[in-house]
């Protein structure tokens, strides 16, 4: 069996799977339900990003706020059991204008859609089938921004110990999401970026599933983070891959990012835990026009070794046009700002 055929049977296994989730779901008289992600966009287009999902008790979600309640206890393998729906339509209402998209097959949303808008924050409905009506936030950028934060979530402004399988696991699928502990002064250094820098945007790249969007929503909220669009992935088989690639995603929403918006030069924030250097190194040398720095927040030796080690790229720092920063901190890193006036 060639491996394209392997490929292709592991996403109709996959399809088939979600296909029979959904049917068992629905005779069992769950409803469908939009989870609303924060977009982003220009004054001519947006990104509209958002899930539809077959839940439970659609009267229950109603009372829950996507930000800001503390269950008892709320455990990351709960965002893994909702049941997906395949290839609904989503209808998105924009300024009085409706449009119509189409999830994919693991029911994510993300399709750019043509507005006119003003510069600022906006407020979009959607709805699938029988569905709530429910609201999202859209950052539209100004056309004369010039400067804007992408940063990693993973060890850089949350500490969650990746890749290491296990540990992993334990923080996805086990830890109450309010005992994950955010990455001391990152919250202070990305407020005072964004607050330094009026109207510009802050995006939250990340190799995390789609599945635990609002959970990250609600932490950088609850840690005072700056709000900005998560752009997350979805796991499982693509039509040339059984699993989709971490580092791909990140390299794709860069360039996309860099095409959507040439006039914004972007503070880069990672660690050096995963691929981040490499990343960004790559990027900055593909579109330096783009950046404005690259700040790496650097692992403890306790952290790196429970992540698997340090990144095994070479000094990206020496080879790059950039200014690099590194520190164990976001206070280590606003200091090194400060002093090359970015902040």
């Amino acid at each position: 069996m060639t491996p394209e055929l392997i490929l292709h049977r592991a996403a109709r296994i996959e399809d088939a799977f979600h296909e029979l989730r959904e049917n068992r779901a629905r005779k069992r008289g769950y409803h469908t339900t939009v989870i609303p992600y924060t977009g982003y966009g220009s004054t001519t287009w947006i990104r509209v990003l958002s899930r539809v999902l077959l839940t439970r008790d659609e009267k229950r979600r109603r009372r829950l706020p996507l930000i800001g309640r503390r269950d008892e206890t709320v455990r990351g393998w709960r965002s893994f059991t909702s049941v997906p729906v395949n290839e609904v339509e989503v209808t998105v209402t924009v300024d009085g204008v409706v449009h119509r998209v189409k999830a994919d097959r693991g029911g994510v949303v993300d399709a750019e859609l043509a507005v006119t808008l003003e510069p600022g924050w906006h407020t979009i409905t959607l709805q699938a089938e029988d569905s709530q009506i429910v609201e999202a936030p859209v950052h539209v950028i100004d056309p004369s921004a010039t400067f804007g934060v992408v940063s990693d979530i993973d060890d850089t402004v949350m500490v969650t110990t990746l890749p290491r399988p296990l540990l992993a696991a334990w923080n996805t699928f086990v830890l109450d999401e309010h005992a994950r502990r955010p990455t001391p002064g990152m919250a202070v250094l990305l407020d005072r970026l964004a607050a330094g820098h009026p109207g510009s945007p802050t995006i939250y790249l990340s190799t995390g599933a789609w599945n635990v969007a609002p959970t990250l929503t609600r932490f950088l909220s609850r840690n005072l983070y700056p709000s900005g669009a998560l752009l997350l992935t979805d796991w499982g088989p693509t039509h040339d891959r059984l699993f989709r690639s971490g580092p791909e995603h990140k390299r794709d929403n860069l360039r996309r990012l860099a095409e959507e918006f040439p006039q914004i030069k972007w503070m880069l924030v990672g660690d050096d835990g995963q691929h981040d250097e490499e990343i960004y190194g790559e990027f900055e040398e593909q579109h330096p026009e783009n950046v404005s720095a690259i700040a790496i927040r650097q692992l403890s030796p306790s952290e790196a070794v429970l992540a698997g080690g340090r990144s095994k790229s070479e000094d990206m720092s020496e080879k790059s046009q950039a200014l690099w920063m590194y520190a164990p901190d976001g206070s280590g890193l606003a200091k090194q700002m400060r002093a090359a006036g970015l902040l």
